[in-house]
């Protein structure tokens, strides 16, 4: 049955993803079930999405609740959802102004466009330069992709959009070397997902903002997939209370449902963006708003990010026991529940054979095992995952 479903799914399907050769059916906790009800651990979470957990009954029933009420609306109007996502959005955030999308890939496309219209009003000109980092990924829309730093995912489709350079992690004469007197905005993940799990350091991330402060720039913090309480704090930024002036989220916003979001300072929003600029059809309707207002109550009501803490802090010293026994291992890296072991080889076996065994994981990079399992997992979801990846490290690579 599954087979006869992965051939259909091949034949109509655009083949963009090489998946695994597996289709999920359903969700329970920290587990999923394929059509045939074999059961896996998580710990990939939907790539960071399903913090919650699967089957959550209040999630899923703020959902239905909403669904009896309105779906979609269309921002000429205002809907409760809509109004009370933003407030607590803004409240955990310390940011002033929310606009809603329905991806993160958006949510980088109105951060630019936000940054550049601030520059223009400034000084009139539409030539200024935003910089980014090496090996970060923002998205594949164009925008997004051409702040993104891995050249293999922009080189098919050139020309990107102008004007942009880039530095690299943790390097602040890098970044300090690339500013002229173009340049209007940097932008960065806090915690580079896709590039590798590189965090950046106190030094640099204070840097760059002091960079930013006393360039006139605005920081950009892209906090997509480290943000909400993955890597401990509810954005991984607030560690060090380096402030961006916009940062753009999504995933865990929603849980599970479309749904991302730039925010803002006042200044910036009193200074960019204004009616006519800048629209979705669907962005911040009351279904998927009520989704971000359920995940944040929850997120306070379970204290998410101080457990993750915990039981990141659990995974960090078991995941370098592995490193220690195994010299294919070269680094471990990360924070929270957002982790990296990079190999000196193509993990590719490795996730397939824990697949195999029950356990799902993903890659960073050819060569790096991504640890994103949902926010909720025990240490004892630690203890159990750890025992199908030793016996997955036992394949050839």
């Amino acid at each position: 049955m599954m087979e006869q479903y992965i051939r259909e799914a091949e034949s109509v399907l655009l083949h963009t993803y090489n998946r695994y050769p597996v289709v999920f059916d359903h969700g329970e906790g920290v587990h999923l079930y394929d059509i045939e009800g074999k059961k896996y651990l998580d710990f990939v979470s939907g790539i960071g999405v399903f913090a919650l957990g699967y089957k959550n009954e209040a999630y899923n029933d703020a959902l239905k609740a909403q669904i009896d009420k309105i779906l979609h609306t269309s921002n000429y109007y205002y809907n409760m959802p809509a109004i009370q996502a933003a407030r607590e959005l803004c409240r955990v955030s310390g940011m002033d102004r929310v606009f809603f999308t329905n991806s993160g890939a958006e949510a980088v496309e109105g951060a630019l466009k936000a940054a550049r219209k601030h520059a223009y009003l400034k000084d009139g000109k539409a030539d200024h330069e935003i910089i980014a980092l090496n090996h970060s990924f923002h998205g594949r829309t164009f925008g997004a992709l051409s702040v993104t730093g891995t050249p293999k995912y922009r080189e098919a489709f050139g020309p990107m959009i102008g004007n942009i350079k880039f530095a690299d992690m943790n390097d602040l004469q890098s970044v300090k070397s690339q500013i002229t007197e173009k340049t209007c905005a940097i932008i960065m993940e806090t915690i580079q997902g896709e590039g590798g799990i590189h965090p950046a350091t106190e030094e640099f991330l204070k840097g760059v903002r002091a960079l930013c402060d006393e360039n006139g720039l605005l920081l950009i913090l892209d906090e997509i997939q480290c943000g909400m309480g993955r890597s401990g704090y509810m954005f991984a930024w607030q560690e060090y209370g380096v402030k961006p002036d916009i940062m753009t989220v999504a995933k865990a916003v929603g849980c599970g449902v479309p749904v991302g979001a730039f925010l803002m300072t006042e200044e910036v929003g009193q200074s960019s963006l204004v009616a006519g600029d800048h629209g979705t059809t669907y962005g911040g309707n009351p279904f998927a708003t009520a989704a971000v207002c359920e995940v944040l109550r929850q997120f306070e009501e379970r204290n998410i990010p101080d457990h993750v803490k915990e039981v990141g802090e659990y995974l960090f010293e078991k995941l370098e026991e592995i490193k220690a026994a195994d010299n294919r291992i070269t680094a471990h890296r990360g924070k929270g529940l957002i982790q990296g072991l990079e190999f000196n080889a193509p993990v590719a076996p490795v996730i397939q054979k824990s697949l195999d065994n029950g356990l799902v994981l993903i890659n960073a990079g050819s060569n790096i095992i991504r640890f994103l399992p949902p926010l909720v997992i025990t240490k004892e979801d630690v203890d159990e995952m750890l025992v199908i990846l030793k016996e997955a490290l036992k394949a050839e690579i």
